[in-house]
C-alpha cells in the first residue's frame, strides 16, 4: 500500500517504504486489528453493509445528508465532533453562509485573496507559504480549543499525584519520543507535542491513496498517561459521530492491539522499550485506513469470499468515501488548535483533485481509482451496478456541489467545472429519490429531511 500520498516538502527526512513496512511488522508479520465484542462496551459493533436503512458504518442513517438540530453543533458547550449521539452525524447549518455559491453556477463564494489562479499561484499567498513551512513535528504550548478540546487534556490526577505515579524515566521517554517522531515521521503524518504538557499529543493523518480514505483528514488525540511505558499510549479518534471503519467507533475508540484495545499475539502487543508511538501512528494509517476496510471487522474475511465478499466491500468503501468527505467539510468548518494552516493549505492544494476523483465515482469509477500521479490498483474488478450503487453515485453528484462551494471559499480555483447539473433541481429530485440538500425558498441552504 502506498502511504505516501503527495504532500509538499517540509523538510523532514523521507523514510523509505521498506523503513515504513518494518515499523508496522516489528511485532511480527501482521498487527491485530479488531473489534472488542463485550456486551458492556459503548462502542457497537458493525452489523450490515447496507447502504441504505441500517448502513455499513454503523450509522442508522442513508448515505445522503441528513438534518439535525442546529443547536447541536452551535452549542459553544459542545466538541463539534465527540458530543454527538452515536449515530447522528453533524449538522451543517453553517452551509447558510455559502447559499449563493451553492445555489447559483455563475456564482463562487471565493475569498478576493484566491479569486485567480495566478493569484494563488503567486509567492505571497499567505497560506500556501504557511502551509509549505508547516513542519511534520512541533511543540506547542498548549492546546486551548473551545470547540475541539484534547481528549485528555483533564483526564488523571493533579500534577502532583501524577508525578508521583510515574516511572522516573517518565519524561525522558516521552523526549526519545519525539526526537522519533521529529526524524522518522512519513510526509502524510504531523504531531504536535505540548510543552506545558508533555502527556499530551495530537496528529493529523492523511488517508492513504488508493483507499476510501484518500486525502481526508483524519485526526487523533494521544496520552502517555502514567503507566507509559510499561504500559501503551492511549488514542482517541475525533470521529464527528460518523462510523467509517469497524476499528475506530462513534465514540472515539481506536481498536488496535498494539494499544491494548483488542487481543493480539505477544509479538504484536505493546512491548516496553521496544514499541513507539511512531508505530501506533503509521499502524493505524497502514492498517486501519487501508484499501478495503470491511474485511477489518473480524472474522469477515472468512465469511464473506469471493464476490458476494467483493460487493459487500465495494458497499462498504461506497459509504466510506461518503463519510470521508463529510469529515472534510468538518475540518474546513472548524480546524483544530494549531492545524488551521495545515487544513486550509491541504484542501486548497487537493480540492481539484478530491472533486476530480468525485466525478470518477459518481460516472460508476471504484471509489480508490482514482490516484495523484500513480497508477490505479489493479484489483478492482467487481462490477458496479444495483440500487446502492446508482444512490452513491447520486449522493456523490449532489455533494460535489457542496464542496466546490466549500472548496472555492477555501481558495482553491478551477472548481466550477465539477458543479453538478442535478443541484439545480434538488425538491424534485429529494421527493423522487434520496434525502439531499433543498434549497428554501429563502436562498439559504440547509440540511432537511423530505
Amino acid at each position: 500500500m502506498d502511504l505516501h500520498a503527495d504532500s509538499p516538502n517540509f523538510g523532514m527526512k523521507k523514510r523509505k517504504q521498506d523503513e515504513q513496512d518494518a515499523l508496522v511488522s516489528d511485532h511480527g508479520n501482521s498487527m491485530s486489528v479488531g473489534e472488542s465484542s463485550g456486551s458492556g462496551d459503548p462502542c457497537k459493533s458493525l452489523t450490515s453493509t447496507s447502504l441504505s436503512s441500517k448502513n455499513s458504518n454503523g450509522s442508522d442513517s442513508d448515505i445522503s445528508c441528513h438534518d439535525d438540530d442546529e443547536d447541536m453543533i452551535d452549542d459553544d458547550d459542545d466538541d463539534q465532533f465527540d458530543n454527538l449521539p452515536p449515530g447522528i452525524e453533524a449538522s451543517v447549518p453553517w452551509l447558510k453562509d455559502i447559499a449563493s455559491s451553492e445555489c447559483k453556477p455563475a456564482v463562487a463564494h471565493v475569498p478576493s485573496e484566491s479569486s485567480s489562479k495566478e493569484k494563488i499561484d503567486e509567492p505571497t499567498d499567505t497560506v500556501m507559504q504557511k502551509f509549505r513551512q508547516f513542519k511534520s513535528f512541533d511543540t506547542v504550548d498548549s492546546f486551548p480549543d473551545h470547540h475541539y478540546d484534547h481528549h485528555y487534556d483533564k483526564e488523571g490526577a493533579s500534577v502532583s499525584e501524577a508525578q508521583l505515579q510515574r516511572p522516573k524515566n517518565w519524561a525522558k521517554k516521552i523526549q526519545d519520543e519525539w526526537k522519533i517522531l521529529e526524524e522518522n515521521l512519513p510526509e502524510t503524518i504531523f504531531v504536535r507535542v505540548c510543552e506545558s504538557k508533555m502527556e499530551l499529543l495530537r496528529a493529523v493523518i492523511i488517508g492513504p491513496q488508493g483507499t476510501p480514505y484518500h486525502d481526508g483528514l483524519f485526526f487523533f488525540d494521544c496520552l502517555f498517561p502514567s503507566s507509559y511505558p510499561t504500559g501503551p499510549p492511549k488514542v482517541h479518534y475525533h470521529s464527528g459521530g460518523l462510523r467509517l471503519n469497524p476499528n475506530l467507533y462513534q465514540c472515539g475508540k481506536v481498536c488496535l492491539s498494539l494499544l491494548g484495545t483488542w487481543h493480539g499475539k505477544n509479538s504484536e502487543n505493546w512491548i516496553p522499550d521496544k514499541s513507539t508511538m511512531l508505530q501506533v501512528l503509521v499502524s493505524i494509517q497502514a492498517l486501519i485506513l487501508n484499501e478495503k476496510p470491511f474485511f477489518n471487522e473480524p472474522g469477515y474475511a472468512n465469511a464473506y469470499l469471493g464476490e458476494e465478499g467483493q460487493r459487500r466491500s465495494k458497499d462498504y468503501n461506497d459509504n466510506t468515501f461518503i463519510l470521508s468527505l463529510k469529515t472534510m467539510m468538518y475540518a474546513l468548518r472548524k480546524p483544530p488548535k494549531h492545524f488551521e494552516d495545515f487544513v486550509a493549505g491541504h484542501f486548497r492544494q487537493r480540492g481539484v483533485d478530491i472533486l476530480k476523483a468525485c466525478k470518477s465515482y459518481a460516472e460508476g469509477g471504484p471509489v480508490g481509482s482514482v490516484l495523484h500521479n500513480a497508477a490505479a490498483p489493479n484489483n478492482r474488478s467487481i462490477s458496479a451496478s444495483g440500487k446502492n450503487q446508482k444512490e452513491f453515485q447520486s449522493t456523490v453528484s449532489r455533494m460535489m456541489n457542496t464542496l466546490v462551494a466549500f472548496f472555492s471559499k477555501n481558495g482553491c480555483s478551477n472548481c466550477e467545472e465539477y458543479r453538478s447539473l442535478e443541484i439545480y433541481n434538488l425538491s424534485a429530485a429529494a421527493t423522487a429519490n434520496l434525502e439531499v440538500f433543498k434549497i428554501e425558498s429563502s436562498g439559504t441552504t440547509t440540511l432537511t429531511q423530505v
